[in-house]
């Protein structure tokens, strides 16, 4: 069995603990592409068996979400999950909040939480952090591709719309949000509702699946690959599945390549007219 599943993450519910239910009722080596944290919802991509080679292509994907930010208020994990380090701090007004937020849209840079699977020293932030450990993350480029605030909702607490890039930390965001507008602001909610090709509507969560169906919720690698195919002849196959090259007069570039019969096989990267296998998938 090869091909992911768009799971819909349950809140509480821990990144790898999803992984591990796909890979108990499928049999087969398994991971996901991005993880969240356990307090998230939403897409979570998980490859089943050769598709999780796709791992650096999916990664790099555009990722929304829907957050929600509460302001007045900081922790030291930048969510509601952590040790409050203040409250009552100042709770700015939506117009507030939209002025400041053209700021964020484009190229910014951006400190990762401590709190974080960054490594430092060759040891996760996390670790460190709560070892009680001074350290420093370096600051990292990310691009926030679109950013609304929707509604405000309670006393202190707004709902945000973001479309980013890969890398980009939510809750980092949230952070300098409230800084910039002369306050605090932790995330209190997370659902990410787009992860490169898969989307929240498709999602399916994992206490729905069971052995029987879990087959009907496969989606073909192919199908989710955004690039040109090629079908070589059986010859030339037979070439390229022993690892030889062919010549080819296909533009540069990375192709979905597939068996004379049709059936898919993996990618393959055409090179100066030169065509070789990259990945295989099935």
């Amino acid at each position: 069995m090869t091909g992911f599943i768009n799971v819909n993450k349950a809140e509480g519910m821990s990144s790898a603990r999803e992984v591990a239910i796909i890979k108990r009722l499928t049999g087969e080596s398994c991971g996901h592409m991005g993880t969240l944290d356990p307090m998230a919802s939403g897409v979570l991509p998980i490859a089943i068996g050769n598709a999780t080679r796709l791992f650096d292509y999916f990664l790099t994907k555009r990722k929304s979400y829907r957050a929600t930010f509460r302001f007045g208020m900081d922790t030291d994990t930048l969510d509601t999950t952590g040790a409050v380090l203040s409250t009552g701090g100042l709770v700015p007004t939506l117009k507030d909040i939209e002025n400041i937020l053209p700021h964020f849209v484009g190229e910014i840079s951006q400190v990762p939480p401590k709190y974080s699977a960054k490594s430092v020293g060759g040891r996760r932030g996390y670790d460190l952090a709560r070892e009680g450990k001074d350290f420093e993350l370096a600051a990292k480029n990310v691009n926030i591709y679109a950013i609304f605030c929707v509604e405000k909702v309670g006393e202190d607490s707004f709902v945000f719309d973001i479309d980013c890039g890969a890398g980009t930390y939510i809750r980092s965001l949230a952070r300098d949000i409230g800084a910039a507008l002369g306050t605090h602001a932790v995330m209190s909610a997370l659902v990410r509702t787009r992860s490169g090709p898969f989307e929240i509507d498709d999602a399916i969560q994992t206490r729905e699946l069971n052995a029987q169906n879990i087959a009907d919720y496969v989606i073909p690698t192919q199908s989710l690959l955004n690039m040109e195919s090629l079908t070589p002849s059986a010859a030339e196959c037979k070439k390229l599945f022993n690892g030889l090259s062919i010549g080819c007069e296909r533009a540069d570039g990375i192709y979905k390549i597939f068996n004379s019969d049709g059936a898919f096989y993996g990618l393959a990267e055409v090179k100066n007219g030169v065509l070789k296998v990259r990945t295989k998938l099935c």
